[in-house]
């Protein structure tokens, strides 16, 4: 046993941070193993024992897994650890959330955000809000690492038929009690895996007009992000920052409108395939990265855009 990947799911499908994980477990050997925790597991299980390259399925199944909880699932992903020389997990909320105490357990040190796989011992991972490129070390005998979702493609497949088992899910550690989730961001896309994010920054100038960025993000089947200036200021709520200390997104098509472009928010949009902005500062360091750029007042261009998406027939980011 080599390598085990800690899975999540995200309504009631496997989450793509867990396919990324996958992708990049596979790099360290011809198969991996899959952990997956929760309260209804099935669905989940058979779509990742669908996976090409995935050995087996492990599943710890209980009401109190419900939440991923790390006081709940760390212990479990611990113990099951034993054996394999790699245990992965997307570094999403999740992942940044659990695998510290996974490795804290373990006696090991976490590899972080890991983008490159260089050899089963030397990793790249970005410092420097990814203005630089670290190459890091590990002889640990068991590394614990996350993996940075937009570095490495989703698994595919379906052609897998891996064997799925259950393991003991434990019992609840009773240090927490979970109340409830609310989802926000609206109807659209996850802003992780969307392929057309729209993020506003301080110069949209208020909640109000923030509603203008939100009906195009509508009508372009798009998520819909911030800066951090853009939710400090209230505007939109803290799970709609893309940044260093935000959500990393690398979506086909990433719209940056009245974000003047501070290298903590260019840490977490810069490996989009093609960045738009639209800022009437034409200094403003956005303009450095994007592919293309309006200088106009953001307002005017906002309505612009609208008025010629009302007229077309199918907006983009769905199929025509």
């Amino acid at each position: 046993m080599s390598v085990l990947i800690f899975a999540e799911q995200n309504g009631g499908q496997l989450a793509a941070a867990s396919r990324s994980a996958v992708t990049c477990g596979l790099e360290l050997a011809e198969t991996v193993d899959v952990l997956i925790t929760g309260a209804d597991c099935k669905p989940v299980a058979a779509e990742a024992a669908a996976l090409r390259g995935v050995g087996r399925v492990l599943v710890a199944e209980a009401d109190h897994l419900g939440a991923a909880l790390a006081e709940n699932v760390a212990p479990i992903i611990q113990r099951e650890a034993q054996g394999y020389l790699y245990v992965l997990a997307g570094a999403n909320s999740n992942g940044k959330n659990i695998m510290p105490r996974v490795a804290a357990g373990l006696g090991v040190q976490q590899i972080s955000d890991i983008v490159s796989v260089i050899d089963g011992e030397t990793f790249i991972r970005p410092i420097y809000a990814g203005n630089a490129l670290a190459r890091v070390r590990s002889v640990d005998s068991t590394r614990v690492i996350t993996v940075r979702p937009t570095a490495f493609e989703p698994a595919t497949g379906t052609d897998g038929s891996a064997a799925i088992e259950a393991v003991d899910p434990g019992a609840d550690s009773g240090l927490v009690e979970h109340q409830g989730f609310q989802l926000s961001g609206g109807s659209g896309p996850e802003l992780g895996s969307a392929d057309i994010v729209i993020s506003g920054g301080r110069g949209v100038g208020s909640a109000e007009n923030f509603a203008l960025v939100t009906r195009l993000a509508e009508r372009l089947n798009a998520a819909v992000g911030a800066s951090r200036a853009a939710v400090d200021a209230g505007y939109v709520p803290n799970d709609y920052q893309v940044g260093q200390t935000g959500k990393v997104v690398a979506p086909a098509l990433y719209l940056a409108v009245g974000i003047s472009g501070a290298i903590q928010h260019m840490a977490g949009m810069r490996d989009s395939r093609v960045i738009a902005a639209i800022n009437n500062d034409p200094e403003a360091p956005i303009f450095e990265v994007a592919d293309y750029g309006l200088v106009q007042d953001l307002m005017s261009a906002l309505e612009e855009l609208e008025g010629i998406l009302a007229t077309t027939s199918s907006p983009l980011g769905k199929s025509a």
